[in-house]
């Protein structure tokens, strides 16, 4: 399997210190899940790890985030109450390179059958 065809789907949040990014299954859960809190998050996230990237936006070096950090940023050093208001007030990114990828390998994918 190609690795381009992995779709990434991830959520940016824009803090005071850092940018956080969170892993999810897919936009459609992430967006239901803001209309609708009783799904649970464990069918929306792909783990319960926060992210940051040193504030290089979503395409930063990503490390995980230390306690101390989430509590500076949210209130909290909870994982999951962090990763909450990040869904929340976040933005869904879904991966760029997949796409890009894809359309490359389409055409070089024909080419190289033959």
């Amino acid at each position: 399997m190609a690795r381009g065809d992995v779709q990434q789907t991830k959520v940016h949040y824009k803090g005071k210190d850092e940018d956080f990014i969170i892993f999810v299954d897919d936009a459609k859960s992430a967006k239901d899940w803001k209309t609708d809190k009783s799904i649970p998050l464990a069918q929306v996230v792909s783990a319960f790890k926060v992210f940051v990237t040193h504030k290089h936006g979503a395409q930063g070096q990503m490390d995980s985030a230390s306690k101390a950090t989430l509590e500076n940023e949210f209130g909290t050093s909870n994982d999951e109450e962090a990763i909450k208001q990040i869904l929340e007030k976040g933005t869904l990114q879904e991966s760029e390179s997949a796409e890009r990828q894809g359309n490359k390998n389409d055409s070089m994918g024909s080419r190289a059958a033959h």
